[in-house]
């Protein structure tokens, strides 16, 4: 269901199943990893209204949390950061998987974990995320190359996604200047808006380039 690809080196589809909602990745050398993807491989689908939680563990500093998959969201690229803690109450623990060991070559080995969990439980734990806690996630059609952010483009797109919402419902030509749009027609749209970005981030707004 999940494959791996740490950068540098061959995609991993060496998935251990610990039990039927939690999996993991062993990550050999894990002191030389700055950048990994976890993808779906596109076999098997989550059920409907869920997704899972992407954990890092290592070995006697803790674990961290970097970010999430679901059917809309299948890949992304995470970003391991230095700063290690103890899940807080309800959210997965490193019991769930095997515990990371280091080999007797000195090199570490890491244990990437997947935790299947219902949507809404996975959207609350990110949402509980510090904001610099947050990893970059791409789209597996989006660039891997990192561009600056360019706030007056990301308007213009929030913008033109309104526009052809409404313009669905209205119609285009009878949108002009001085056109009336119900003001529980653009609340609908916010909630639809919002459900996506929590859901896949900002990358479907590339799509209406």
């Amino acid at each position: 269901m999940f494959g791996c690809c740490v950068a540098g080196r061959l995609l991993q589809t060496n998935l251990q199943q610990v039990d039927e909602t939690h999996a993991l990745f062993e990550i050999p050398a894990a002191e030389k990893v700055n950048h990994l993807c976890v993808f779906l491989l596109g076999t098997v689908p989550f059920p409907d209204g869920y997704g899972c939680t992407v954990h890092f563990f290592w070995p006697g500093k803790g674990s961290q949390v970097l970010g999430m998959l679901s059917n809309e969201k299948p890949s992304a690229i995470f970003r391991l950061r230095s700063t290690f803690s103890t899940p807080a109450s309800g959210t997965s623990t490193p019991s769930a998987f095997t515990s990371a060991t280091s080999s007797t070559t000195g090199d570490v080995t890491a244990i990437l974990g997947l935790a299947i969990e219902p949507l809404e439980t996975v959207l609350a734990q990110m949402a509980a995320l510090p904001a610099h806690a947050i990893n970059s996630t791409l789209n597996p059609v989006s660039s891997s190359v990192t561009r600056p952010f360019d706030p007056t483009i990301l308007a213009e797109r929030i913008a033109k996604h309104l526009f052809n919402y409404v313009s669905g419902f209205v119609g285009m030509d009878n949108i002009g200047p001085d056109s009336l749009i119900p003001v529980g027609l653009v609340a609908r749209w916010y909630e639809n808006f919002t459900s996506k970005l929590r859901t896949a981030g900002t990358g479907f707004l590339e799509r209406l380039e």
